[in-house]
């Protein structure tokens, strides 16, 4: 997640010089930064990296693939693809390129531009279109599901992906809005809406955080999308091949965590087994402790406080 200055100049993103440390960069390797944004770790990878290294660059919206190619895109080492870090299976086989990727870095959530850009509609911070969209020229938009779903739909979705205790209130008024008063249009009639079914507020938390969370999960399949690619890391990272990732939310957070302990512990062996299979033997080493930012880092961008890095590494 990328911070911006009010004049537009893009400055680090969220916990930089510990996710490029943790990637271990050889100027030799293969990198992939799944996750491209406005490419604040990319560049710092591209840096690194000698005539035969090699990046990709993956990303689900349209602007920064636009910033990815007019960057990066004269340099033959980096492909630049426009999709999910979930199809990097699927990219790396057409590449001849599984088990050879030596540093997978995600950095997930939403990136400071897309917050900031009222007409993306994923900030009840400023009003605009309830959209939401990663990429705006495909799939449902917030306001469509919202004024299409049944309230049971609504709070699930909000019970289960933003851990709203109010999601049932919440829902309600959503349903009674469209019944009374028509569909909902924009981000601030949905951000009042939430703050007037809220009964009690959180210390230095709007009461539409978590609901605008849920909503934007459910609708791109992010969890979906990350359990994807952790299943698919082990056969993707070369031996010692680093895998770095950056959450915003306990739920992803916790999906990364119990994934690397899982891949990092020898699985249950029934005791009349000899030997441990290999196929049951650990694939992948913690490296570290999980790293969150520093007060500095915090006060200098608030919305790091939540982030936490956690990695790993492929064993040989």
């Amino acid at each position: 997640m990328t911070r911006a200055d009010s004049d537009g100049s893009v400055h680090s993103p969220v916990l930089r010089e510990e996710a490029i440390a943790a990637l271990a960069i050889r100027p030799d390797g293969l990198y992939v930064d799944g996750t491209f944004g406005r490419g604040g770790h990319a560049s710092e990878i591209q840096r690194r990296l000698g005539p035969r290294g090699r990046l990709w660059l993956i990303d689900k919206d349209p602007e920064a693939i636009a910033e990815a190619r007019a960057r990066f895109g004269a340099d033959p080492r980096c492909l630049i693809h426009h999709g999910s870090f979930a199809e990097l299976r699927a990219l790396a086989e057409r590449h001849g390129a599984l088990g050879s990727i030596d540093g997978l870095l995600l950095d997930l959530g939403v990136s400071s531009p897309q917050l900031d850009a009222a007409e993306r509609g994923f900030s009840f911070m400023r009003d605009g279109p309830l959209d939401m969209r990663m990429d705006s020229s495909r799939g449902m938009t917030a306001a469509q599901w919202l004024n299409s779903a049944d309230g049971e739909e609504i709070a699930r979705v909000l019970r289960e992906y933003g851990e709203e205790r109010f999601a049932r209130r919440i829902a309600q008024a959503i349903v009674a809005y469209r019944n009374q008063q028509g569909p909902l249009q924009t981000t601030g009639q949905l951000a009042e809406l939430i703050a007037g079914a809220v009964p009690v507020r959180e210390r230095h938390k709007h009461p539409a955080t978590r609901s605008f969370q849920a909503i934007r999960i459910h609708l791109h399949g992010e969890l979906e999308d990350l359990s994807r690619i952790l299943e698919d890391a082990c056969d993707l990272l070369a031996p010692r091949g680093r895998l770095a990732v950056i959450s915003f939310h306990s739920l992803e957070d916790r999906l990364v965590k119990r994934f690397m302990r899982a891949r990092s512990s020898t699985a249950q062996v029934p005791p009349e087994l000899p030997v441990i299979p290999e196929q049951l033997k650990p694939k992948l080493r913690l490296v570290g402790r999980a790293v969150r930012p520093n007060a500095a880092e915090v006060a200098a961008n608030p919305r790091a406080r939540s982030a936490v890095l956690r990695v790993a590494e492929r064993l040989p």
